[in-house]
């Protein structure tokens, strides 16, 4: 019986557990799968994710030099003079493919990459407007301009299509070749230095030849050359063609009305004409119905900044501002740069209009929306310094900058150099030092900055003020490897710093000091004759030499360096001080070197010191001399110095 009611216990779980699978299975098939969109994904975005997982590390250098101790550019020229030496074999490389293309037929590439491509040779048969689109679209203008000539030459029809395309490139280019993005080294030092504005528009150019050779040119013919022109500073003529075209009710485009807008101080010479100039482009604009832009507002906030120290600018500038923000336009970067510019005059009065700006930019990431918006970084941090000595606000603009990737928009080479120079000294003007060499000096030293002469001279006035003279060894060093000890201004300082703050004796900075002395010794005396400006010693300098020296009991040394001085007595500018020659007597006295005294007496007297005869007394007090040491002391300052011994 137990038997048969456990087979139909069994039986009844097996009918419960069966149904459970069903009312589940039910459950499962009732749920709908929804399969998510794909996400478009870069062939690099998976490496971005990784990058964003690991922080930059600011001691390291730059991955484009090499991870080699001993190759490691250590100043700006160095640093230039690698990156343009890299750069300069990828061009010998483009330069032997260009010459000898029957050598590179073969395909390493798979699938192929365009760049490794010999380049392309047109010949009269094989050009078409197909061809033409091609090297348009792959901006091409030397390619372009010469299958252009071969179309012509042979009557065949270019569409008007095509045609304004060519146009559109030859006057954004005016009518040059690029700079191929495969050298990005040569873009980052180009622009070393400020560029004067002047006229480079290239007149009777291909770019004139196509406009001249439409029947009718339309709106965008005349919006073509009249922007490059503009661009390029042919002021009079873009102006002429603008007029002609308003003249024909041709309604040209947003950014012709711009260009026109940005090179209104060269027609226009009073602030008065200019804003009101101004006023009458946008109103054409708005009578046309057409809309404006960031370059709108960019372009006459340009304008506005070069009206001086008027209050009427600034007033101009805010409404601009506004009446654009209306519009729902946002400032960029250059929107603000040029505000900063209209407020923040070098003999004006201080304005804090940074303060306000900032918390309209903090905590964002910023993309480049104009070709200005690399000049905003560079002139918040010269405001930061020059303008308001404010280290906070220096910390929050260069927070700002390291936020994302709004580093892409520091600009160039030279705008970097100097927006670390005003960065490094308003923190060296206001930091205390011990925080400013960890946090700032420590961490941006080589690799990211290196400091020019006068950032070093900032920075050994502060050691200097706050006695730290612990931190002169690393400056010397650096000076070493950045190669400003060429400066007489320099050596001057560091060797005034070591002479006013004297470590005690049982000091290792004396060691250190007697290597930095004896260092700027070697550099002068052993310097290249053919230097146009050679640095020369003085007799100050060389005292102190001798006073370093000394500390660290280097005799030998000293004795060199007065050497110097007694046989370069006549080209030697200047006498040491006082103290470094008694420092040097009392040493040839510790020593019992009577000769080399006398010789240090020899030289008190032939340079006027006073001193010579104590000097005497003091040896022959210290010493026994025998006759001949005495009968030339007496020579040089008189027998009575034998009578003052006791």
């Amino acid at each position: 019986m137990n038997t048969i009611a456990n087979v139909l216990r069994n039986r009844s779980n097996l009918k419960l557990n069966l149904t459970q699978i069903t009312r589940l299975s039910s459950n499962v098939s009732e749920e709908k799968i929804v399969i998510p969109k794909a996400i478009p994904r870069g062939p690099t975005d998976i490496l971005r994710a990784l990058e964003s997982t690991v922080s930059r590390d600011p001691t390291a250098t730059h991955y484009k030099y090499h991870d080699d101790p001993f190759l490691i550019p250590m100043s700006n020229m160095g640093k230039r003079t690698f990156a343009m030496a890299q750069e300069a074999g990828r061009k010998a490389a483009y330069w032997v493919r260009e010459q000898h293309p029957d050598l590179f037929q073969h395909q390493e590439a798979d699938p192929p990459i365009k760049p490794f491509f010999p380049k392309m040779v047109y010949s009269e048969d094989e050009v078409t407007e197909d061809t033409l689109k091609h090297v348009i679209d792959e901006v091409l203008i030397p390619d372009a301009k010469k299958i252009y000539k071969l179309m012509i030459e042979k009557g065949m029809e270019i569409s008007k299509e095509t045609q304004q395309a060519l146009l559109d490139l030859l006057c954004f280019y005016n009518n040059e070749d690029t700079l191929s993005e495969e050298f990005i080294e040569e873009r980052w030092f180009r622009n070393s230095a400020k560029e004067k504005v002047r006229k480079t528009w290239a007149d009777g150019s291909l770019a004139e030849e196509i406009f001249i050779s439409i029947e009718n040119p339309d709106a965008a013919a005349y919006s073509a050359i009249i922007q490059g022109m503009a661009k390029h500073y042919q002021v009079n003529r873009a102006w002429q063609l603008f007029e002609e075209a308003q003249g024909k009710g041709l309604e040209v485009n947003t950014s012709t009305y711009n260009s026109i807008i940005r090179v209104t101080s060269f027609m226009k010479e009073s602030y008065d004409l200019r804003w009101s100039f101004v006023n009458d482009i946008l109103s054409l604009m708005n009578k046309a119905k057409t809309k404006p832009n960031l370059g709108t507002l960019n372009a006459c906030l340009e304008i506005v900044s070069t009206m001086g120290q008027s209050k009427t600018a600034k007033s101009y500038a805010l409404k601009l501002l506004k009446e654009f923000k209306s519009l729902g336009i946002e400032p960029s970067l250059a929107s603000w740069y040029h505000v900063l510019m209209t407020y923040c005059k070098e003999r004006g009065p201080v304005s804090t209009i940074l303060n306000d700006i900032l918390p309209h930019i903090e905590n964002k990431e910023h993309t480049i929306r104009d070709i200005k918006d690399t000049f905003f970084f560079v002139t918040a941090m010269d405001i930061c310094r020059n303008h308001l000595h404010d280290k906070d606000l220096a910390q929050r603009v260069n927070k700002l900058l390291h936020f994302g990737n709004n580093y892409n928009l520091i600009g160039d080479s030279y705008k970097e150099s100097i927006y670390y120079r005003h960065y490094f000294i308003v923190l060296c003007e206001t930091e205390p030092l011990d925080e400013f060499m960890e946090n700032i000096y420590n961490k941006l030293v080589p690799h990211i900055y290196v400091p020019e002469p006068g950032v070093i001279a900032e920075v050994l006035k502060n050691i200097d003020m706050n006695s730290a003279v612990e931190y002169l060894p690393k400056i010397w060093s650096d000076m070493l490897i950045f190669d400003h000890t060429g400066r007489e201004n320099l050596l001057n300082m560091v060797m005034n710093i070591m002479i006013n703050h004297k470590p005690d004796e049982s000091s290792e900075l004396n060691d250190k000091f007697s290597k930095i002395a004896w260092g700027i010794w070697s550099k002068i005396e052993n310097q290249n004759e053919n230097r146009i400006q050679k640095l020369a010693f003085t007799g100050e300098m060389l005292g102190n030499i001798m006073i370093m020296v000394l500390r660290n009991n280097d005799f030998e040394k000293a004795f060199e360096v007065m050497q110097k001085l007694d046989k370069g007595m006549h080209s030697v500018v200047g006498v040491p001080k006082l103290d470094a020659l008694s420092m040097f007597m009392d040493h040839c006295i510790k020593e019992k070197l009577p000769t080399t005294a006398i010789q240090c007496i020899q030289y008190l007297t032939d340079s006027g010191f006073p001193e010579a005869e104590d000097f005497a007394i003091r040896l022959n007090k210290s010493l026994t001399l025998d006759e001949t040491h005495l009968g030339r002391l007496g020579k040089i300052v008189g027998e009575q110095f034998l009578q003052k011994k006791m």
